[in-house]
């Protein structure tokens, strides 16, 4: 009955975030479930203060609300400045806009600086969308492919596999496994060596079947956009800049053992904005404020995800679960890397999934005796794989930013996340195995 009261509760969290309901409430309800047919104390349980989906929420925003904090408001300076407006543009002056793979690749390029510099989606999408339409206009590509880029640019290799990527999905196996964002850089490498290169053909190969099919850009689709371009905005080199000193500083502190490195790249990333971009940002206090405020929400999205895997860890009927997962022939990574993908699946968020999959399978990997690194590495890696699924979070984001639908976009949106994390993840664990 526990067993399959857990079933119940990951149905239902999918359908409902399918149907587009916030997983603020739906964890909280779908803890509930499990609760009660777990026959657990039901509010020691729900919100006791020792073992809980309370501390489970809290507990996941006290170690991570900083990292977020800091991210949203170096995205809020980068993107109000026009700093991220000057770096797309130079790509594209790099990249040309007279032919569409050039301008495909342009906006994959453009996308993974900004979130390799820790830069939110949001931001990625705002910058994006008013530089991409009128290019997409002007060539009569299908607005559907915007998406290919995007996500192959922000929802895979910078997202779990670049050693030093200041990603949350990078951050959280530190907390349980000890390690630093820098873990097994050979995997990480190699992994995204793969990714770009599955991702780029498969960028190439679906945009030579849409203009095969003569598929055009639609006049339905040219909508106005909220976002709107800055004339006046900072120079290439010190729009980047802020970019450069984080990673710079991720990087040596990460060879240092710094502990909290990822505080320091993104606090000092700040500091080096609002004096560098001063002259080019209408309000201080706005950057400041819409960052601290654009934090909560995808800090309360993650940390609901993560508590409702705290309330299914802490059911009786786990156990099964558990010992299956735990019970999976061959090396321990690979039973990782299943349960890490299919907790991704479930919730829709690579972070989430990742966070309940530390939480419940961390130490018991450890005692075996696997390498933390390559857990490190390959759980977050495998966390990706799936959560390009109907309602996961960033595909609801982007078709709303972007005026697209399930039924245009979603197949490109699935497949350009799907396909480089899938093979990057394989070529993982064969990293993982041979040498880790």
């Amino acid at each position: 009955m526990g067993t399959l009261g857990i079933i119940v509760a990951i149905f239902f969290v999918v359908f409902l975030a399918m149907r587009g309901y916030s997983i603020v409430f739906i964890a909280p309800v779908a803890s509930i479930i499990v609760i009660v047919t777990n026959g657990m104390n039901f509010f020691p349980s729900l919100i006791g203060n020792e073992a809980s989906y309370m501390t489970g929420l809290t507990g996941f925003i006290i170690n991570f609300f900083a990292v977020f904090l800091l991210g949203a408001i170096l995205a809020q300076y980068i993107e109000k400045s026009g700093a991220a407006q000057s770096i797309a543009q130079k790509v594209l002056s790099i990249t040309g806009t007279e032919k569409p793979f050039s301008v495909l690749i342009a906006i994959f390029v453009i996308s993974a600086i900004l979130t390799f510099g820790g830069i939110s989606l949001f931001v990625v999408l705002f910058v994006i969308i008013p530089l991409a339409k009128p290019l997409f206009k002007q060539l009569n590509i299908s607005w559907n492919l915007i998406v290919i880029p995007v996500f192959l640019g922000i929802g895979t290799f910078t997202m779990t596999m670049l050693p030093g990527t200041p990603s949350i999905q990078n951050v959280v196996p530190t907390n349980y496994l000890g390690t630093t964002v820098t873990a097994a850089p050979l995997i990480g490498i190699i992994a995204t060596i793969v990714a770009i290169v599955v991702g780029v053909w498969y960028m190439k190969n679906a945009l030579n079947k849409s203009l095969a099919k003569n598929e055009k850009f639609e006049a339905s689709e040219d909508k106005d956009n909220q976002a709107v371009l800055k004339e006046d905005i900072p120079p290439f080199f010190l729009s980047i800049l802020p970019i450069l000193v984080l990673i710079l500083i991720i990087f040596v502190g990460s060879a240092l053992k710094v502990p909290n490195i990822v505080l320091m790249g993104l606090g000092a990333g700040v500091v080096v904005s609002a004096i560098g971009f001063h002259k080019y940002i209408p309000s201080h206090k706005q950057a400041l404020s819409l960052g601290a405020n654009g934090a909560i929400n995808p800090i309360f999205f993650t940390a609901a995800s993560v508590a409702f895997g705290v309330v299914i860890t802490l059911a009786p009927g786990f156990k099964v679960i558990s010992n299956l997962i735990l019970g999976i022939p061959g090396n321990p990574l690979i039973s990782l890397t299943i349960a890490s993908s299919a907790l991704g699946a479930i919730t829709g968020s690579a972070s989430g999934g990742l966070g309940i999959a530390m939480e419940a399978f961390a130490q018991s990997y450890l005692a075996m005796g696997v390498n933390p690194e390559a857990m490190h590495r390959i759980s977050a890696i495998a966390s990706a794989v799936f959560t390009g699924l109907p309602h996961s979070g960033a595909i609801l984001s982007t078709f709303a930013l972007t005026g697209l639908t399930h039924e245009k976009a979603f197949k490109y949106s699935f497949l350009s996340m799907t396909l480089p994390n899938l093979l990057a993840l394989i070529a993982a664990l064969i990293v993982g195995v041979l040498f880790y």
